[in-house]
């Protein structure tokens, strides 16, 4: 038992060096370098196809979320919408919501426009797309200007 830790002791003080030389938190690379170097990355070519795909499934859906960057995009996006009758829905937390079709983490919003159309709607939204500015509305809805 004790060699098997002297050995493990003995490397993570010959690795001290090489974590204290990276400062805590510090960004090393842009997360797209990390994810493309990894295999994960998405070209534009392929980021096309997957809009195509999605594209066969209603706006909104985990199939088809709103793409958005970040979560002042979602907040920016949210803020937009108008439910059948102009006013804004009411807008409950963001919830995980398992990988969309994009293939990331997706949020998901309980939207309520009380008695006017559409009701009482769950709204997908995909944050991960920061060069992404969707100009589209999810069915019921429409966007205001801004």
């Amino acid at each position: 038992m004790r060699i098997p830790f002297a050995l493990a002791a003995a490397a993570l003080v010959a690795a001290a060096p090489v974590f204290a030389a990276q400062k805590l938190g510090a960004r090393t690379q842009p997360p797209e370098q990390v994810l493309a170097q990894m295999g994960e990355g998405s070209s534009d070519a392929e980021l096309q196809r997957a809009a195509a795909a999605a594209s066969a499934y209603p706006l909104g859906s985990i199939q088809n979320p709103v793409r958005v960057g970040g979560p002042q995009g979602q907040q920016v996006y949210l803020a937009r919408l108008r439910c059948a009758d102009g006013s804004r829905p009411g807008v409950g937390p963001g919830v995980d919501a398992g990988a969309g079709g994009f293939g990331s983490v997706v949020q998901r919003f309980q939207l309520d426009c009380g008695s006017a159309a559409p009701g009482k709607v769950d709204l997908m939204m995909d944050m991960y797309h920061a060069e992404h500015r969707e100009t589209r509305a999810p069915a019921g809805f429409t966007l205001s200007v801004g």
